[in-house]
């Protein structure tokens, strides 16, 4: 029996393991952390509950599938809930906005508040939808490097059809050729954050993100997002997957390792550049196969120890994505005036990108985003109290001795007092607070971006890592900073797509 190590407990590291120990392999998850779902975690103290990242659940299709190719029925261990309004949008104009999730609703909303015509929006949904049916095969379900992604007809549609994805334009340059009003504008623009970039600058085939949202549909989990990582888990055990926790791995070790110049072992192996296993300080754990759910640039220049090899290299001078500032806030009282997403929006949207990615500094004014899980779970929260996870978008690498955290905070409780009328001062009695630096220690994302590479460019993504090493044999890689990309959907198909090649390839 083959032997897998796979290197995070994250959702793309459990969704390759799920699907490999399922085709017989045997697999072990080394896990730096003290649980398992890596940015897709909780935090569980004096009566209130919050899913620490991902907030937003779409393309449910691909859980689905997880589940029913491993054996299980979802329905026994998540349960998918369609909020009627996905998002509540807050303006410095005073203007209030629901993104509703039916989608003919939606477009009346907007027709309605912004004065555009109702045909004109639902044309763009129609644009998004196209780039969708045009790019999903080709981009998101596949290896971007194999040939036989390429030889299909789907392919060579998406290929002969490559003006209609919108790779030319940036998605501001998009949005405003169909849209007039401004603030009509900044909404669609927002979606470039979805993957940690700049609508400026991130091409328009991120326009992708409105029908994934909308025409497929946007979900929460009763029991929070966290809650599939707990079912993620519990199927991996049941498969007979071994999970590590508290195992921080320091070195994947190779035949001949470059760092002790001595071939490890003593084993006998032509290829020097094969992966034999990883090292956890003193316990060397042996392996046919190594999937790294790190960090592409953390994998290459910490695990491997080698920052010269081409990816690497490559890597490291590619743009990050964007990091984040989050508040964990136990709030007194509940407020009716806002759902489960709210955004409330800055006054110059243009300004704010430049500052968080051209300046690299805190924006001056942030837009805020405000997710209340306990809006549909009341037992996130104390008797008459919210749960409120409240995050300002932030250049990476931010070391928090660099933060005015306390001058941030009071801008997020100025700017919601005037918003919302919401006097926090004294409201809030519960606090815990999450820095870029955090988000790189915690989870080994370099500069706590939080999905890899950011898209501020037409050819990003093509500059993903492969998920399969042609430098390292048996070396795989999934997760956000990997092809397909960040979000619970992808890094998910990031663990298809290895366990795919795996089976293809293997060592």
């Amino acid at each position: 029996m083959k032997k897998v190590v796979v290197i995070g407990a994250g959702l793309g590291g459990l969704s390759a393991a799920i699907r490999l120990a399922k085709k017989g392999f045997s697999v072990t998850i080394v896990e730096q952390n003290n649980k398992t779902g890596g940015k897709a975690n909780e935090i569980n103290e004096e009566g209130f509950r919050f899913d620490t990242g991902p907030s937003l659940l779409t393309m449910p299709f691909v859980i689905e599938e997880l589940f029913t190719e491993a054996g299980f029925e979802i329905g026994e261990y998540l349960d998918f809930v369609q909020p009627e309004v996905l998002c509540r949008y807050f303006y410095p104009s005073g203007k209030q906005v629901d993104a509703w999730s039916d989608l003919d609703k939606f477009v009346n909303e907007l027709s309605l508040k912004f004065d555009e015509p109702r045909g004109v929006i639902q044309s763009y949904f129609d644009y998004s939808k196209k780039i969708y049916d045009l790019t999903a095969e080709l981009f998101l379900f596949k290896s971007f490097r194999e040939y036989s992604t390429f030889l299909n007809k789907k392919a060579l549609k998406t290929l002969l059809n490559l003006p209609k994805i919108d790779s030319f334009r940036t998605m501001h340059q998009a949005n405003a050729s169909f849209f007039k009003h401004p603030e009509l504008i900044q909404l669609f623009d927002r979606y470039a954050t979805y993957n940690g970039s700049d609508p400026y600058k991130a091409p328009a085939t991120l326009n992708i993100i409105q029908h994934v949202e909308y025409g497929i549909g946007g979900f929460t989990l009763k029991g929070g997002i966290y809650s599939l990582s707990k079912a993620m888990t519990d199927v991996a055990l049941k498969l007979g997957v071994e999970i590590l926790t508290n195992h921080p791995v320091d070195e994947i070790v190779l035949a001949c390792n470059k760092v002790h110049g001595v071939c490890c072992r003593g084993k006998v192996i032509d290829d020097p550049n094969k992966v034999i296993g990883v090292r956890c300080g003193e316990k060397l754990i042996d392996a046919d196969i190594v999937v790294s759910n790190s960090d592409v640039t953390n994998t290459y220049r910490k695990l491997l120890n080698d920052s010269q090899v081409t990816p690497a290299r490559k890597y490291y001078k590619t743009e990050p994505s964007s990091s984040a500032l989050v508040f964990y806030w136990g709030v007194q009282g509940e407020y009716p005036q806002l759902k489960m997403h709210n955004v409330i929006f800055s006054e110059d949207y243009k300004k704010e990108f430049t500052e968080i990615f051209d300046d690299g500094k805190v924006p001056n004014d942030p837009t805020i985003y405000i997710y209340i899980s306990s809006k549909y779970n009341p037992t996130d929260a104390v008797e008459n109290g919210e749960n409120w996870f409240v995050m300002i978008n932030m250049p990476p690498g931010k070391e928090k001795s660099e933060l005015d955290i306390e001058s941030v905070k009071q801008k997020i409780i100025e700017k919601v007092k005037k918003t919302l009328n919401i006097d926090l001062n004294k409201k809030i009695i519960f606090e815990k607070i999450l820095t870029p630096q955090m988000i790189e220690e915690k989870t080994s994302s370099v500069f706590g971006s939080l999905y890899g590479i950011s898209s501020n460019n037409r050819f990003a993504a093509f500059l993903r890592q492969d998920n399969r090493s042609k430098e390292y044999n048996g070396l795989y890689f999934c997760g956000g900073s990997a092809h397909p990309g960040g979000g619970i959907p992808l890094v998910i198909l990031s663990g298809k797509i290895v366990s795919d090649l795996i089976s293809k390839y293997g060592v």
